[in-house]
């Protein structure tokens, strides 16, 4: 088991390290737990969810995060429902991507006029490598701020 708490050079690990994040960067968090709004993204509201301790692999939690885990991901996807007016949520981890290996799971909306092209895995086609293309930070501040009021509520 991973005892580490944080490990400097993780980006993850460093996002949780500082003092006062933007909004985007910590959405509604928890002792074991905290949402993103994804810094790649061409999609309001997708999130990502990560431990508050470095994890590579679920069987790294703790008792207390793992039971957590569906509990938060349930009130945050019907507070996406109510911001973002999606149909449905994706639910996804991988952590292979060089540099975030970092335990994070995916909470992606799925609108109804979804490009049929960008549905199930295909949705990664959402996240862009060219930085131009990525949403502002002030929309991603916003969405966090009105889903953290949202999930507030859930």
């Amino acid at each position: 088991m991973n005892d580490a708490a944080l490990v400097p050079g993780c980006y993850s690990c460093d996002q949780q390290q500082e003092p006062s994040p933007p909004p985007r960067e910590d959405v509604v968090h928890t002792e074991h737990w905290r949402f993103a709004h994804a810094f790649n993204s061409t999609l309001p509201g997708w999130l990502v969810l990560l431990p508050t301790r470095h994890v590579l692999s679920f069987s790294d939690l703790t008792v207390e995060a793992a039971d957590e885990l569906g509990g938060l991901v349930r009130r945050m996807s019907r507070a996406l429902e109510q911001v973002t007016g999606c149909v449905k949520t994706y639910l996804m981890q991988f952590s292979e991507a060089e540099g975030f290996s970092h335990l994070h799971l995916h909470l992606v909306p799925r609108l109804a006029d979804h490009p049929a092209d960008a549905r199930g895995p295909a949705v990664f086609a959402l996240m862009a490598a060219d930085e131009s293309a990525w949403l502002p930070e002030t929309e991603r501040d916003d969405i966090a701020l009105a889903l953290r009021a949202a999930f507030a509520s859930a």
